[in-house]
């Protein structure tokens, strides 16, 4: 098992590699210095998810939502909890399926909220 990790950066997408002993302190990012681990869900939009998908060693949870949906708005609390609890072991996302409509037909999304760990 290696003893380092690779984390995408959630504000400049820059791939970082930290110790994986040293993932519970809080690390920030060698390029911009942001908090890798902000215990938000992050946003992915079409430009960043296949960045984050492909380039980080840690699982993937994505809440695909749209703003108009009253179940999703219900479970964006309970989502924004879970991410303050499960970080740095996963990586918490949403994608507005609005905004980025090929999601939906890609991994086959028909009704929202709808998660998917990757």
């Amino acid at each position: 098992m290696s003893d380092s990790v690779h984390i995408v950066c959630p504000h400049c997408q820059s791939i970082n590699r930290v110790p994986a002993a040293k993932l519970n302190d809080q690390p920030n990012c060698g390029r911009c210095q942001g908090a890798l681990f902000t215990g938000e869900p992050i946003e992915l939009t079409a430009a960043t998810f296949p960045r984050h998908l492909e380039r980080s060693d840690i699982p993937l949870l994505i809440d695909f939502w749209a703003p108009w949906c009253g179940a999703c708005k219900m479970m964006a609390p309970q989502f924004q909890q879970a991410a303050r609890l499960l970080e740095p072991k996963i990586r918490l996302a949403k994608v507005n399926i609005e905004a980025e409509p090929h999601f939906a037909a890609k991994f086959g999304i028909r009704s929202i909220p709808t998660l998917v760990f990757f």
